[in-house]
């Protein structure tokens, strides 16, 4: 079974570039170094940013949420952009 992680972040519309940004920056390490991942997608609406990440499992997702790369890197360069905490959703697809 695969599953998706999706995060959505309140950011405001000036910051969204900065956060863009960081999307871009640490994409292609995601899918290099994660475990299970497949895919990595920023979705921008009116209200808010979500970043969709395709994996192989639902472990594989919950696993990404507490490696390194999120928690230090990620995180820490999204922190100043964010206007509350991020929404965390995992589905499992069948």
């Amino acid at each position: 079974m695969s599953a998706y992680l999706e995060i959505t972040l309140k950011i405001a519309e000036a910051d969204r570039q900065s956060a863009a940004a960081v999307y871009s920056k640490y994409k292609q390490p995601f899918l290099d170094s994660i475990s299970g991942a497949s895919s990595k997608e920023l979705l921008l609406r009116t209200d808010d940013v979500q970043v969709l990440h395709g994996f192989d499992s639902v472990e594989s997702a919950q696993s990404y949420l507490s490696s390194g790369l999120f928690t230090n890197d990620v995180v820490g360069a999204l922190k100043p952009y964010l206007k509350g905490d991020p929404e965390i959703r995992i589905y499992g697809v069948v």
